[in-house]
């Protein structure tokens, strides 16, 4: 059987590469693509050659194949209908991380069966909600809180809808793009931009990959305040005012990062089981649709992918670009 599967070939370009896949082994399930997740902060990084080669392990998709910094093929938001398998899993929507490709072989135990009330584009988000969920774990947010979220990017969004249904929080996401409003809104957040940033606030969670970001939530941080980092900033180095009030509130930066469970649950939560309800979360609201967006067909990956990736001057970003086969 042959199969397709989008490639990163050099800074700023990709194409499609046809692969013969072998026979399936025991413990493996054979998936044919229905959708797959372009995570735009991870796979920018990669689709630029920007992963420094000091991270090049810690990075690789769990079925990434290539190598940094080219030719790689990466991504980690793949759903698909199990052809062949497993009995429990033969004709069963799943989700796995795997890059984009129209056909795979996976193994059985990476393969996460779908919520039938689960949409197949809406679980694309599978791995980005299972971030969020580990970002929450690690936060640890308190029943009226004043809770700030900066950075509208689809896990920063996913964040405050989590925290938001924490009773009595109040949740603010922060970003520089107005357009976001609607978007926070509808997951039952408020939105302010940096002019308008809410101070004193108690829990902040940054999700921007953005410098100033962080130095907004050092500067608007509370006493005593926890401030969660789950920005990857690549290679860039990133400059911190830590001798202004940093010390005097005694303030805590913390990062958050979902290849481990959380302390909180590590040792009680597998990294499937954690998917898994990460999924279960993603069945339950409609609103989260309003995360996907442009459907791009496989065939046209190629030539859409640097768009999608860096929009040009003025327009606004897309959230989560979904792929279909």
């Amino acid at each position: 059987m042959i199969a397709r599967g989008f490639w990163a070939t050099a800074p700023g370009r990709g194409e499609i590469r046809t692969q013969p896949l072998p026979p399936r082994e025991p413990g493996q399930a054979l998936v044919r693509a229905l959708a797959s997740g372009v995570s735009r902060g991870t796979e920018r990084l990669v689709f630029h050659g920007a992963v420094p080669e000091s991270q090049w392990k810690a990075m690789q998709a769990p079925l990434q194949q290539g190598g940094f910094p080219f030719p790689v093929q990466y991504g980690y938001a793949a759903v698909g209908m199990v052809e062949d398998g497993p009995p429990e899993l033969l004709n069963h929507r799943i989700f796995c991380l795997h890059p984009h490709q129209d056909r795979f072989l996976a193994p059985a135990a990476m393969c996460i069966p779908l919520p039938d009330a689960l949409p197949d584009q809406r679980a694309v988000l599978g791995a980005n909600m299972e971030t969020a969920l580990n970002i929450i774990w690690d936060a640890a947010p308190l029943p009226g809180e004043r809770v700030l979220v900066i950075g509208a990017g689809v896990v920063g969004l996913l964040v405050a809808w989590l925290v938001a249904r924490i009773p009595g929080t109040t949740v603010t996401v922060l970003d520089t793009e107005p357009a976001r409003r609607t978007v926070a809104e509808a997951l039952g957040a408020h939105f302010a931009t940096p002019e308008a940033s809410p101070a004193e606030q108690e829990l902040i969670i940054h999700a921007s990959a953005n410098p100033e970001g962080l130095r907004n939530a050092l500067a608007h941080a509370a006493f005593e305040a926890r401030i969660i980092e789950a920005s990857w900033y690549g290679d860039k180095p990133v400059t911190l005012p830590l001798g202004e009030a940093f010390h005097a509130r005694r303030l805590t930066l913390r990062s958050s990062q979902v290849g481990a469970v959380s302390p909180a649950l590590r040792g009680r939560r597998s990294h499937a089981e954690r998917l898994a309800l990460a999924l279960a979360l993603l069945a339950g609201d409609a609103a989260f649709d309003t995360l996907l967006g442009p459907v791009i067909p496989f065939e046209e990956l190629p030539s859409q992918m640097p768009a999608l990736l860096d929009p040009p001057a003025g327009a606004v970003a897309p959230l989560c670009p979904v792929i279909t086969y």
